[in-house]
C-alpha cells in the first residue's frame, strides 16, 4: 500500500522517516489556514482536524489507492493562535509574549484514502514552558533565519531549544508531527509500523 506525505515540510519528512516507512512526498493543498481556523465552526481541535483533512484532500483525490497523511501545527497562548511571523518585529513580539510563560502546541493529523473513503483524524497537544528571555537573547535568536518559517517564531529542534525550559507531552508534536498519533492513524489505515 502506498503512503504519501502531503507536506513539503522537511521536519515532517524527517519525523515520518523515523517510523521506517517508505513514502512519497507531495505538496498539500494550498489553503488559507487563518481563514479556515477563524471562520469554520467547532472548537479549536475540530477546526484543526478539518484543516489537516483539507490539506490532504487534493493529494488523496489524485492518488486514490494511497493513504495520504497530512498535518497542521499551531501555537496557542491566551486563546490566540500564533502563526509564522511575517517579519523581525512580529517574531520579537511573539517571543517576548512567550517568555517565561506556558503555551500549547497543537498538531492535527489526518489520514485519508479516496478509494475506500477512509478518513481519520486526531490532534495532539503539548504544553511548552519558555524560560525567561532577556531582550538580548531574543534579538540574537531572531537574527537567525530559524524563527521565520515556524509557528510561534521558534524551532524546538534547533536553536529554539535554548528558549524552552521544559515540555509536558510529545516532543515530536512540537517539531511538527506527533509520531505516536500518526502511527496509530496509519495502523488503523492498514499500514503496519512495527514489522
Amino acid at each position: 500500500m502506498q503512503l504519501i506525505l502531503a507536506s513539503t515540510s522537511p521536519r515532517r519528512r524527517e519525523l515520518l522517516a523515523t517510523l521506517g516507512l517508505e513514502f512519497a512526498v507531495r505538496p498539500g493543498s494550498a489553503i488559507d489556514e487563518a481563514e479556515v481556523l477563524s471562520n469554520s465552526s467547532g472548537n479549536l481541535v475540530q477546526r484543526l482536524e478539518r484543516l489537516a483533512q483539507m490539506k490532504g484532500a487534493t493529494v488523496a483525490a489524485e492518488h486514490p489507492q494511497a493513504a495520504v497523511l497530512s498535518a497542521d501545527t499551531v501555537v496557542e497562548i491566551d486563546g490566540e493562535l500564533l502563526g509564522k511571523p511575517r517579519d523581525r518585529a512580529e517574531a520579537q513580539a511573539m517571543l517576548a509574549r512567550l517568555s517565561g510563560r506556558e503555551h500549547r502546541v497543537l498538531t492535527s493529523v489526518a489520514v485519508q484514502r479516496a478509494n475506500d473513503g477512509l478518513l481519520q483524524a486526531g490532534c495532539e497537544t503539548t504544553r511548552v514552558f519558555f524560560a525567561e528571555l532577556a531582550d538580548e537573547t531574543i534579538q540574537r535568536y531572531i537574527s537567525h533565519a530559524e524563527p521565520y518559517d515556524k509557528a510561534g517564531a521558534y524551532a524546538i529542534q534547533g536553536l529554539g531549544a535554548l528558549l524552552v525550559a521544559r515540555i509536558d507531552g510529545d516532543y515530536s508534536n512540537v517539531v511538527g508531527l506527533p509520531l505516536p498519533l500518526s502511527a496509530r492513524l496509519l495502523e488503523d489505515a492498514g499500514i503496519q509500523i512495527l514489522g
